[in-house]
């Protein structure tokens, strides 16, 4: 395989392709995204590798595309979840949508950051779909501390017992988005790492 950098300037084709793909994955990952392994009560969920497509068109097209296809992404995950923002202030709506839909899934195309730094392409793209897993963990975190402060519940975990206010806040954001986005980033990081081991010359062929 080789590590040619995806930023170099292509021709008119080779856009078209990379428009292409782009679309179709953004498909794919869109459908993953609804076979899920559990859902929290609050929101959230383990899906089945729904971060992993887009991931794999960022590390073959290069961080400008990746974050493109990452924004497509992020709104068509806005508009299946504007549900959950019904009877919420103007604020936290507003507050959300940037942060646990725009920005959050956007980052998902930072997957290929690692791509030409690293030899092995397998260990470049897990780091990349760790860095990305993890920023959008950041988002998530963030949100709940930020945003939906009022809904901590200290009874959620033995960890938050004896909490209140801004620290429980702070916990329970850490430990409600943890509980679906740790299992979340490293199946994604697994998958990917296999994904890229066994296909990575015909995923990266022509780049």
């Amino acid at each position: 395989m080789n590590n040619q950098n995806p930023s170099v300037k292509k021709g008119p084709n080779h856009q078209v392709l990379n428009l292409a793909l782009a679309g179709i994955l953004i498909a794919l990952g869109t459908i993953l995204s609804f076979l899920k392994l559990f859902d929290l009560p609050y929101g959230g969920s383990v899906t089945i590798c729904g971060m992993l497509p887009v991931m794999v068109f960022a590390y073959r097209a290069g961080p400008k595309w990746g974050l493109g296809a990452g924004l497509v992404f992020s709104v068509l995950q806005l508009l299946f979840g504007l549900d959950a923002l019904k009877g919420v202030s103007g604020a936290t709506v507003v507050g959300s949508i940037f942060l646990d839909y725009l920005l959050a899934f956007t980052v998902l195309g930072l997957a290929g950051i690692f791509r030409g730094k690293l030899k092995s392409h397998p260990t470049a793209f897990t780091l990349g779909c760790l860095v990305a897993g993890l920023l959008r963990y950041l988002c998530s975190f963030l949100s709940g501390w930020i945003l939906w402060s009022e809904y901590a519940d200290a009874n959620f975990s033995p960890i938050l017992a004896g909490m209140s206010g801004q620290q429980l806040a702070f916990f329970y954001s850490l430990v409600y988005n943890g509980g679906y986005m740790i299992p979340e980033i490293l199946i994604t990081c697994i998958a990917g790492f296999l994904v890229m081991q066994f296909a990575g010359q015909q995923i990266l062929k022509g780049t």
